[in-house]
């Protein structure tokens, strides 16, 4: 049974609109009240399992084409960081992606469900974000658990996404994406969870937090064949930790041994920050895209 449900989407856009629509499983009905907006709908969500009952943002894109198609189901890009992907007010450092222009302006038949990390002081993202146990001079020990945080992704996100969303389920329509602890992330959940994702970007992955581990974990993988990976690092923030371009290269080499459909690069002039990342968006979703576009 249909049920109508009418969502305020962010108020933090020019045109302050209303997306009315009713759910069902098939989306059979979609109603666009106007159009001069994003399709972003944002929501409190918890995490028990990494963070109690503190409370973080979710965010689901809806592309354009549902409002020709409101039968079509979309291929889903999941990414950490969320509070950095669509709203400069959001963002920690007051940038974010853009994602929301970028998909808006070029028409990309993509879905994109982001979660905002967590802002515990005592390494809250770091720990969430790394999928293994690491000792730093400056950070002290971080506990990784990133392993529970692609647990929660998988076995309680998605669904809720897929059940609510018109997505296409399958592996073969689901990518993952970050960058820094959250490229590192996303190379992870590639590798640890190849069932589940067929492509990934991870944009400056942090390698540095344990490349032993990382690369061990790419020898030893169960991969599919069809498995692609955009991955970059910028050419300004090499030097941020000790033999980066070194650690950088291994991994694709690795990657590449395991015949892993890899686009590589090294930016010119990449930094580290949301302003680069953004800038590096045309790139990866060439890649992700690439048979759709």
């Amino acid at each position: 049974m249909q049920k109508l449900v009418t969502l305020i989407l962010t108020g933090r856009i020019d045109s302050f609109t209303l997306l009315c629509y009713s759910v069902a499983k098939d989306w059979n009905m979609f109603i666009l009240a106007e159009k001069d907006f994003y399709m972003i709908d944002t929501w409190n969500i918890t995490i028990p399992e990494l963070t109690g009952d503190t409370e973080r943002r979710a965010y689901v894109y809806l592309p354009n084409a549902l409002e020709d198609d409101p039968d079509g189901r979309y291929p889903v890009l999941y990414m950490f960081d969320g509070h950095n992907v669509f709203f400069d007010e959001d963002a920690t450092y007051g940038k974010s992606w853009g994602m929301g222009d970028y998909l808006d302006a070029h028409d990309v038949p993509l879905i994109v469900a982001a979660v905002e990390c967590s802002h515990d002081p005592n390494n809250g993202r770091l720990s969430e974000y790394s999928p293994f146990s690491f000792q730093d001079s400056q950070l002290g020990r971080v506990q990784g658990r990133g392993q529970a945080t692609m647990e929660w992704m998988t076995r309680e996100f998605k669904p809720f996404i897929d059940e609510n969303f018109p997505t296409l389920p399958d592996r073969s329509h689901t990518f993952i994406a970050g960058s820094s602890m959250g490229g590192l992330m996303s190379l992870y959940a590639l590798i640890a969870y190849n069932q589940v994702f067929s492509r990934a970007a991870a944009l400056s992955p942090s390698l540095w937090c344990s490349p032993g581990r990382v690369e061990q974990l790419i020898r030893r993988a169960e991969l599919d064949p069809e498995t692609v990976l955009y991955m970059d690092y910028g050419s300004e923030e090499l030097s941020n930790h000790r033999q980066m371009r070194q650690q950088f290269s291994r991994a694709a080499r690795l990657l590449l041994d395991r015949g892993v459909l890899l686009d590589c690069r090294i930016v010119p002039g990449g930094e580290h920050c949301e302003a680069s990342w953004e800038r590096q968006i045309p790139f990866f979703l060439n890649t992700l895209l690439y048979e759709w576009a």
